[in-house]
Order: C-alpha cells, then sequence, then structure tokens
C-alpha cells in the first residue's frame, strides 16, 4: 500500500475497524473519522467556502481559534494538552541551527517572529537564546496570548522593553516591512499551517516578513494515510495525547506540495527539510524521509 493514497487506505481500513477487538466507542469514533475519497484539498490557492465562512474573509479558521482558545489554561502545563509541543521545542531549534549552517548564515543578534505562538512555548525559549536580540508573538486568539503574557511576567529578563512582544493580530493584519531592516532574521509558523484555511494565501502574507537572507522555518504533517493513523486515530481517539478534534486531515500538507509552491516563488532558494515523529516514551526523534509521510520541518531560506 503507497503512503501517499489515503482514499484506499481509507477503504483498505473500514473492514478492521468494524471486526477490531477495540471497545464499541472507538470503533465508532475512528469509523466516522475515516477521510472520505475526496476531502484531500491538496495545496489550496484560495480559500474554502467550507473553512471560510463570507463573513471572514481572512486565512484564520473561526472553529480553530475557538479550539484552541479552550485549551489556553493548559498551555503552560507539560503534562497537559500541549505536552508533544513542549516535548518537540528543542527540535524547533535544533532544526533553525541546522538552517544556518548549511547556509553559513551568521546565527547572531536575530529578530524573530513566531507566527501562530499560542501560549508562547517557541517565542519564550527563542528571547532567552544569547543570539537573539528581539522575538515578536503573534495569535489571532486572544485568550491564548493572555496565558503568554502571564508566563512572560514570571521571567524579569523577558519584560525587558524590546525583549518579548506579543500582538493579537492575524499575519494578514500585520504591518509589512518597509525596508529589509525591518524584516526578520527568522520567521517560524509551527504547528500553524494545518490549521489555516488556505495555505497559498496564508504563506503569501507571511514571505514579505522574511528579510533577504533570512529563513522561513515551519513544521506542519503531510497528507497521507500513515499521518491519519498516527494523529488522528492513535493520538487522539486510542492514546487521548492530544485534545480531540485539534487536526483535520484534510488540511494537511505534504512536503512535495511546499517545495512546488516556494520553486514557483522568484527569490526563494535553498529549501532545507527533516521528518519528525513521536515515540511515546522516549519523544520526538528525528526520522530519514518522514517528511513525506508525518510530521516535518521545512526552512526555506530568501536569497540575499
Amino acid at each position: 500500500m503507497k503512503p501517499h493514497n489515503p482514499a484506499r487506505a481509507a477503504r483498505s481500513i473500514r473492514p478492521f475497524v468494524s471486526q477490531t477487538s477495540t471497545s464499541p466507542s472507538i470503533r465508532r469514533t475512528i469509523a466516522q473519522r475515516l477521510p472520505s475519497t475526496t476531502t484531500s484539498r491538496c495545496f489550496t490557492t484560495t480559500p474554502t467556502r467550507k473553512h471560510n465562512p463570507s463573513t471572514n474573509p481572512g486565512t484564520v479558521d473561526p472553529t480553530e481559534v475557538s479550539h484552541f482558545s479552550a485549551l489556553a489554561s493548559s498551555w503552560w502545563d507539560p503534562h497537559g494538552s500541549s505536552r508533544l509541543l513542549h516535548l518537540m521545542n528543542p527540535l524547533r531549534h535544533s532544526f533553525i541551527q541546522q538552517c544556518h549552517s548549511s547556509s553559513r548564515t551568521p546565527a547572531q543578534n536575530l529578530r524573530y517572529l513566531d507566527i501562530g505562538c499560542g501560549g508562547g512555548i517557541f517565542a519564550e525559549s527563542a528571547a532567552r537564546l544569547a543570539s537573539t536580540t528581539s522575538v515578536t508573538a503573534i495569535d489571532p486568539t486572544p485568550g491564548v496570548l493572555d496565558i503568554a503574557e502571564a508566563h512572560k511576567r514570571r521571567d524579569p529578563a523577558l519584560i525587558k522593553p524590546g525583549k518579548l512582544r506579543y500582538l493579537n493580530t492575524a499575519i494578514e493584519d500585520l504591518a509589512r516591512p518597509q525596508t529589509a531592516a525591518e524584516a526578520y532574521d527568522v520567521v517560524t509558523v509551527f504547528e500553524v499551517l494545518e490549521h489555516v484555511n488556505a495555505p497559498g494565501p496564508f504563506l503569501e502574507h507571511v514571505l514579505p516578513h522574511v528579510r533577504p537572507g533570512g529563513w522561513l522555518v515551519l513544521s506542519t504533517i503531510a497528507r497521507t494515510w500513515t499521518s491519519w493513523v498516527v494523529t488522528n486515530v492513535v493520538a487522539e481517539d486510542v492514546l487521548g495525547i492530544v485534545p480531540k478534534g485539534t487536526h483535520e486531515w484534510s488540511k494537511y500538507v505534504n512536503e512535495q506540495e511546499l517545495r512546488s509552491w516556494f520553486g514557483k516563488k522568484e527569490g526563494w532558494g535553498s529549501v532545507k527539510s527533516l521528518g519528525v515523529v513521536y515515540v511515546p516514551g522516549l519523544g520526538w526523534k528525528e526520522v530519514s524521509g518522514g517528511e513525506q509521510w508525518g510530521n516535518y520541518f521545512l526552512g526555506v531560506r530568501r536569497d540575499g
């Protein structure tokens, strides 16, 4: 069975679901969440009617905002609903270092823009680095940013003017840099792309914020039958390590789709990717080739 054919996999899984020895409630849940043969959106370049009501023409999905608002209070609990994000954070920094090393870019005096920062797990850790000058972190979810601001105030080093700034805004509403000096050395989009209305328009808003010579670094999930089993069934329904409703399989974006999209953008050169997988009891691990079927990081350098 080929990993890139989720429709075929869904058909093959259905008989197993009806016969499995798991509890009836889990069987019903899994059967209801089997991906349809028509749900794959590919790399959407325009927001769909389903995920983009006429009252909200932006890339932010209101249902996603509501979902993460409900999780705000437990964001900084390392054993809570955001546990996997806490465990992934070291790999985020490691991948950014790999990007800088690959282009021989000096990793010092860096200005970060963290898009979809949530409660600030990455933003805080980036602001504490000796190589960081400042971090601007944005998110459209007010309740989550309240948690981020409250946690920030616990560390005197983070409340210094200009060190870490949170803004309650979506990327399309953030003022675009007028000069290269106003843009950012590193723009991060971690675990966000699979939650927006359409990745193409969203990324169009992101690109201008990366300075020439800077890096856009993101993490997301490939849209394959393997990722559906791992993220939707195992993580949410069986193990319960991710809150139910967090992931919508049709919104996942394949690594090759991103490579193709960036390949058509003038001024965007080096592309680097890294597959990762969560192993219970061991945490997140790098997996060669994992970017083709599961979670992955992708970095793109702006020519300059």
